[in-house]
């Protein structure tokens, strides 16, 4: 197991533990480290999503689906992010790009 990986799973646990603020400076570390890093951008879009901090949630969901263009998953979070930014604020635009998001998800399944 690599070091980032290994530095995740540390990680994932502190979001298990609820521990978010925590586990937002070990998933920015990580992806500093590596911007590539896909679980990194998706994790933090969770936690981001979880503390009400849906503009940064959203940065990393983006970052995900531009890093992995034709994984269904991260477009599938990316709708989900979307649904929970628009339960936090009532803006609008969020369900209309969550929906974006849900299609082009489909879409990648029925290619797959």
């Amino acid at each position: 197991m690599s070091e980032i990986h290994a530095r995740y799973n540390e990680v994932e646990k502190l979001i298990d533990d609820e521990k978010y603020e925590e586990a937002i400076v070990g998933l920015k570390e990580i992806v500093e480290q590596d911007d590539t890093f896909v679980l990194g951008h998706l994790a933090l879009s969770k936690v981001y999503t979880k503390t009400g901090q849906h503009d940064l949630a959203i940065e990393h969901g983006q970052r995900a689906c531009e890093l992995e263009p034709d994984d269904p998953f991260s477009f599938t979070a990316m709708s989900v992010t979307y649904q929970r930014a628009w339960a936090g604020t009532q803006d609008q635009q969020y369900i209309v790009k969550a929906e974006d998001a849900k299609a082009k998800a489909q879409i990648l399944r029925s290619q797959a």
